[in-house]
């Protein structure tokens, strides 16, 4: 059995994230969603609300074959733990590119672990969670970028930051 990890900070999780994850299941038996902390950003979720939403999207998306787990520490340490073969990422474009292959060079000294770089869904190459938290702050609409729920949670997040 192959098994992949999609990992990231999914703060939020965005339908973007959801199109990798489906991608990497057509490629993989088994696909992890890995929450992560990004110690390079500050979280407007907690880990928990971020593990709960994605389990939801998961779940309302029907894929089969894919579970979230939280990435407790270091990446390659979590795939070795879970027998993991390789990472997806997504790339939107050349600037994801530029910043994923120092990482995945990195997994690769460190454990061996190979990441394949999936692109992602044209249409959805505007969306990233900085950008739905930005847009969410100033009271625009996020509810068509995420998937369903995760615009209620994010806007609730903002509230209490206020």
């Amino acid at each position: 059995m192959t098994i992949a990890v999609c990992p990231g900070s999914f703060d939020p999780m965005t339908l973007g994230h959801l199109d990798v994850v489906r991608r990497a299941r057509s490629m993989f038996d088994e696909v992890v969603v890995g929450v992560a902390h990004n110690a390079g950003k500050s979280a407007l979720l907690t880990v928990e609300e971020r593990l709960e939403l994605a389990r939801s999207a998961v779940g309302d998306a029907g894929l089969d074959g894919v579970r979230v787990a939280h990435v407790p520490g270091l990446l390659v340490e979590f795939c070795r733990e879970i027998g993991a073969h390789a990472v997806v990422k997504g790339l939107r474009g050349g600037a994801d590119f530029d910043a994923e292959v120092p990482m995945a060079l990195m997994n690769r000294h460190l454990a061996g672990v190979e990441t394949v770089f999936v692109i992602g869904d044209p249409g959805l190459a505007h969306v990233a969670s900085s950008l739905v938290k930005d847009v969410a702050r100033h009271g625009g609409d996020v509810d068509d970028l995420v998937p369903p729920g995760v615009g209620d949670v994010v806007r609730a997040a903002l509230a209490r930051t206020t």
